[in-house]
């Protein structure tokens, strides 16, 4: 494939973050969607320009679900699909860019497909990621999809248009969560006597944001899990995160304070928890890896 599917059947609004280029079936419930991922990014991509970020392979498997919900399992295009898990592990030895922008495949097979009727409201599927013939990730992804009709009544109302997001707060030194521009710090500085981190929800970013949402994306959630661990290992730590399992609970809304805590579950692994009002909305287990193993993989 040499052109980017369109950017509408993986709910961007950016042609620049649309990574899929096409799709095949392969058997019944499987398929393989190519893809291709930029040299330059400001969140996908590390800031010495030399690796792709982990969660590029998480937002790539995430489109290429969407793509194939919408040309393989006729689901409308004006549904929502709301991720219920979320589980991904990587191996960055293999994310490092090259000379050219890189062009990954997924090997997805979809399992507990449950219709309404003729409509797909729910399913998961399993994702293999390989680039140049290297198992780059392993994903295993559920969720429900809705019209936009009953989102709206799930959502009581809640449009981008009437729901306000929070004044941002500000963040932590970029440095401290391997990031290069502090607009992509999502964690807020704590205050004093505070363990727990802030979640800056930035509307205005042109990637967690690429169009109006009416709750906080999950790409964002997860990015702050990714920060959280970060912050606690360090930036120039002998670990870096390559797995996230993630459960989401409910949704995350813009006008609430969302807190982020993290607690050193031992042997490389951190729980990630995000509260509003006492809830939790998302909770995600990070695992880690050492950075001289991948290193000397390399």
């Amino acid at each position: 494939m040499t052109a980017g599917v369109p950017r509408q059947l993986v709910h961007r609004a950016a042609i620049a973050e649309t990574f899929p280029t096409g799709w095949s079936r392969t058997e019944t419930d499987r398929f393989r969607v190519s893809a291709q991922w930029p040299r330059v990014h400001c969140l996908h991509v590390s800031p010495d320009r030399t690796a792709y970020d982990p969660l590029l392979v998480v937002e790539t498997v995430r489109q290429a679900g969407t793509l194939l919900n919408h040309t393989e399992y006729q689901v409308p295009l004006d549904h929502q699909f709301v991720l219920q898990e979320f589980r991904i592990t990587t191996s960055p030895e293999h994310l490092d860019i090259g000379p050219a922008p890189a062009e990954p495949v997924v090997d997805i097979t979809f399992s507990d497909i449950r219709h309404r009727g003729k409509r797909l409201v729910s399913a998961r599927y399993e994702a293999d990621v390989l680039l140049d013939g290297e198992l780059v990730a392993h994903a295993d992804v559920a969720f429900t999809c809705t019209s936009g009709a009953v989102f709206s009544r799930l959502r009581g109302g809640r449009t981008a248009a009437t729901v306000t997001a929070l004044p941002v707060p500000p963040g932590l030194p970029a440095v401290d969560v391997g990031r290069e521009s502090a607009a992509d710090v999502v964690l807020a500085l704590p205050q004093q006597g505070q363990k727990d981190w802030q979640l800056r929800v930035d509307t205005g970013h042109a990637v967690f944001f690429d169009h109006p949402l009416d709750h906080i994306p999950g790409m964002l959630l997860l990015e702050s899990a990714k920060q959280a661990a970060l912050a606690r290992t360090g930036p120039d730590g002998d670990r870096i995160p390559v797995s996230f399992d993630t459960t989401f609970h409910q949704f995350a809304e813009l006008d609430l304070p969302t807190w982020i805590e993290s607690t050193d579950e031992g042997d490389g692994t951190l729980k990630v928890l995000g509260t509003q009002e006492g809830r939790t909305v998302f909770e995600c287990v990070v695992g880690t890896a050492e950075r001289s193993a991948i290193l000397y993989e390399e």
